[in-house]
């Protein structure tokens, strides 16, 4: 699978709305999967089915 990149547009309770950077919908993913510190702007890099915070 390739990498793609998101960006968390807002938080929303324990949910971060993601959208890819390549273009496309937003999508809720739940706070608890993704790195600590995700914050509102923050680029995330899905790769190998985790996402990580380069």
């Amino acid at each position: 699978m390739e990498p793609v990149w998101y960006l968390v547009t807002r938080i929303d309770g324990d949910y971060a709305i993601l959208v890819p950077q390549e273009g496309g919908e937003e999508f809720p993913m739940a706070l608890a999967l993704l790195p600590e510190g995700t914050d509102q702007g923050t680029r995330l890099l899905w790769e190998d089915f985790v996402y990580t915070i380069p």
